[in-house]
């Protein structure tokens, strides 16, 4: 086995087969990203507190009552044997690179699980039963949005008489470090570059063969059920109500060690729909594809290495689990492919939209949805944007970066130019209402004036761009203080793990389109908000917005460091999001970014947030902030030979 580094010290590692390749992927993730890897398997395993200490205890509590280690070994028990010892290869190899050996052949599995139980914006049925409940039925679609803690991303195809490009960005809740890992891995069966996730094997969201490239966007799909749970105890065991009567459910206890803390004891209950998630005055189960098919997609892992075409591709993604993404890839031979991947199970519309009786058999899965796909032409564009995927969801993004992309590609700008794009086309609807204000102080006055002749770019330098953010944010406010939408800030009875995606103030910041064009808000008062968010943000001062919109990344053992500023918002295609209202802080953003020239791999570029290195000291720790923060794309290095040299290090 090699390994070599090019000019970021981005690893090339080479092997002689598949599972010794497998091993040298652990290996120099754990080299490179160790104490990261020891946070996740923590995670995955519910056992973060006893490194992190009191404020880790609420995830771990999750973590264990979702039982997401004993379904990651399900899981792993029920892998073909090949994909079972390739995955255990790179354990191995995470083993050999960490000062102790801590994970388990199933701990990938694990750390998939954990990173994403909560991706699809679970939750986001509690809040519809929130609002149902303080509002009304008429209010719930009104927040249908792409809510704040929604993993969304970019992604396009361009085909020309030059060639096939795909391009694009994920946007993930930032983390440092971070959640992307380039790679380049090759043996005698493959040679492929792509970014992987540390901790996982192989490349599954972005890659390129030399023959076939893909991307992934988050599909927006609804694969996941809450159920309210009816328990009783009854002769020293738990039982709980389903279709079929009264059935034992599985119970443990289990201890949650805190560093700095008293132990917390956590009794997790697993009924037949899945394991109850609440506490068990209120239960609720998680019923998850992953757990009902004991899959989390792992087997199209080593398939997608080996592809050559894309119906290679098309054939390895027929094997993914979740998250469910739409999918597109191009190939050397002309070949395109637009399609969605993943596990979707049939039920009613209910189930997708709200939390479901657990004893009613009308609720049950009955089978799974046939994975749609569409033909592609010579431009392609998902950005979580209602599509090929309409029929698999509740709410998706809103069709503004979808729509800028299209309209940018067919104007011939380039690659970068998409990937920094701060058009703001929501800002209107707010934009609207100020113009029609009359009656303004001076002050305000002037600010009325330049908001409605600015530019809609939240560009890094305008003030014009802050100045909206404030007036957005104190219409926000002002929003969650009406009558009409006050009962949504009032506490509720669930677990602080779901708290984030429960606050009104973001909800409300990312509907702002919804609730300015309807009618739950008198329009009168309407103006009056808006009104007295203009006159406020008038009397203070504003700097250029990259002062005010820092980035603000999640770190295990937080540090205080003074974060840039960056460019864009939540709806821009450059996509740096906030909560209006709360903070300007930027806390997502695109985790990576990349533009794969199909024909000739070598001329492909990307880029990651922070460096390929997760040592604070390592020259390669921070190295590709300044890139990513200006939009640039460094180049990839697929030459084994200038590798080999040394030419493509530094």
């Amino acid at each position: 086995m090699e390994i070599y580094r090019d000019a970021w010290g981005i690893p090339h590692v080479r092997a002689g087969g598949h599972a010794e390749l497998a091993f040298g992927q652990g290996q120099v993730t754990a080299l490179d990203r160790g104490p990261q890897l020891e946070v996740e398997r923590r995670r995955a395993e519910g056992t973060s507190a006893a490194l992190l200490g009191p404020d880790a205890v609420e995830w771990d509590v999750f973590a264990r009552r979702a039982r997401i280690a004993a379904t990651a070994r399900r899981c792993f028990d029920a892998l073909d044997p090949a994909t079972r010892t390739w995955v255990k290869a790179y354990v191995d190899g995470v083993n050999a690179g960490l000062p102790q050996p801590t994970w388990q052949p199933w701990t990938p599995l694990a750390v998939w699980l954990g990173g994403h139980v909560l991706f699809t914006g679970l939750p986001a049925k509690l809040w519809r039963g929130l609002v149902r409940e303080r509002i009304g039925e008429h209010a719930v679609d009104l927040f249908a949005i792409d809510g704040p803690y929604v993993a969304g991303s970019n992604g396009w195809l361009v085909r020309t008489a030059e060639g096939t490009t795909i391009a694009g960005d994920p946007h993930r809740i930032l983390e440092d470090p971070g959640v992307y890992q380039q790679i380049q891995l090759a043996c005698p069966e493959y040679d492929v570059i792509g970014l992987a996730i540390p901790g996982c094997p192989g490349i599954g969201h972005f890659g390129h063969t030399g023959a076939v490239a893909w991307a992934i966007t988050n599909a927006m799909a609804d694969y996941q059920d809450l159920f309210a749970e009816q328990l009783r105890r009854r002769e020293g065991r738990v039982e709980a109500l389903g279709p079929e009567g009264w059935r034992a459910a599985d119970v443990r206890t289990e201890v949650v060690e805190v560093a700095g803390g008293d132990p917390v004891v956590v009794e997790t209950i697993e009924t037949d729909r899945g394991p109850v998630v609440t506490a068990e005055s209120a239960p609720l189960s998680l019923r998850d594809p992953a757990m009902v098919r004991t899959t989390v997609g792992f087997a199209a892992l080593p398939a997608l290495l080996r592809a050559r075409t894309v119906e290679d591709v098309d054939r390895a993604l027929d094997d993914w689990a979740f998250p469910v993404n739409v999918v597109l890839a191009a190939d050397t031979a002309g070949g395109t492919l637009h399609r969605v991947a993943g596990l979707i199970p049939e039920r009613p519309e209910a189930n997708r939209r709200y939390v479901v009786p657990a004893d009613e058999d009308a609720y049950a899965w009955t089978g799974w949805h046939p994975m749609p796909s569409a033909p592609v032409d010579d431009v392609a564009v998902m950005a979580n944007q209602r599509g090929i995927a309409a029929d698999l969801g509740v709410e998706f993004a809103p069709a503004h970066r979808a729509t800028r992309i299209r309209s940018l590609i067919e104007s011939g700008a380039a690659v970068t130019e998409i990937h920094t794009d701060t058009y703001l086309a929501s800002a209107e609807p707010l934009l609207y209402l100020v113009a029609k204000l009359d009656g303004l102080s001076t002050e305000a006055t002037e600010a009325q004036h330049r908001l409605v002749g600015w530019d809609r770019r939240m560009a890094a330098g305008s003030t014009d761009a802050t100045l909206f953010a404030a007036v957005r944010g104190a219409v926000v406010n002002g929003l969650a203080r009406h009558p009409e939408l006050a009962a949504l800030s009032a506490p509720n009875d669930h677990p602080a793990i779901f708290q984030p995606w429960l606050a009104a103030r973001p909800r409300i910041a990312y509907a702002l389109e919804h609730l300015l064009r309807c009618d739950l808000i008198p329009r009168g008062d309407l103006l009056e908000i808006v009104r007295a968010a203009v006159e406020d943000a008038a009397e203070k001062d504003h700097p250029v917005w990259s002062e005010v919109h820092r980035i603000a990344p999640w770190q295990a053992v937080p540090t205080e460091e003074d974060w840039p500023g960056v460019a864009g918002d939540h709806d821009c295609v450059l996509a740096t999001s906030s909560m209006p209202g709360v903070t300007e802080h930027c806390f997502r953003a695109p985790a990576a970014r990349y533009a794969w020239n199909v024909a000739r791999r070598e001329d492909s570029g990307w880029v990651v947030p922070f460096g390929s290195s997760g040592d604070p000291g390592s020259r390669h720790y921070r190295d590709q902030l300044p890139s990513w923060l200006a939009g640039n794309l460094l180049p990839v290095v697929t030459d084994w030979r200038e590798l080999r040299s040394g030419r493509g290090t530094r």
